[in-house]
């Protein structure tokens, strides 16, 4: 009776595993839109909602993301969504914003590489890493 038992728990684990991914990436769904038309009192009801039934923080998730090639950060920079993207700069840790990109290139980089890094994202940036 104990075995069947602890297989049946076993199952039940791997059966709510795949449901919890899951959830998170519907919850996540539309991040883009979102930080593309630069809302952040709706940004900041989903980075509360996943922190409060996944216990993540925006750092947890941000690597995962991307909006058209770019992470949220970059792409809100180029999509002028200042609200957002100074939001997502505070959220986040200094060590994770200095983080290699997949491109190879830090946020700070790529922001001076491609004409960001003057905007107010790009101030803000400087001034949260320095």
């Amino acid at each position: 009776m104990k075995k069947s038992a602890l297989v049946l728990l076993g199952l039940a684990s791997l059966a709510v595993s795949p449901l919890s991914v899951a959830d998170i990436n519907d919850d996540l769904q539309n991040i883009c839109t979102i930080v593309k038309n630069d809302d952040k009192a709706e940004l900041r009801k989903k980075v509360k909602q996943v922190q409060d039934d996944y216990n993540l923080r925006l750092g947890d998730y941000y690597d995962g993301i991307s909006c058209g090639g770019q992470s949220l950060i970059r792409y809100s920079m180029e999509n002028n969504a200042a609200e957002v993207g100074t939001f997502m700069i505070k959220k986040m840790s200094k060590t994770d914003l200095q983080k290699v990109e997949k491109d190879g290139m830090a946020l700070q980089q790529w922001a001076e590489a491609n004409g960001h890094i003057a905007t107010s994202i790009g101030q803000e940036l400087i001034s949260r890493i320095s």
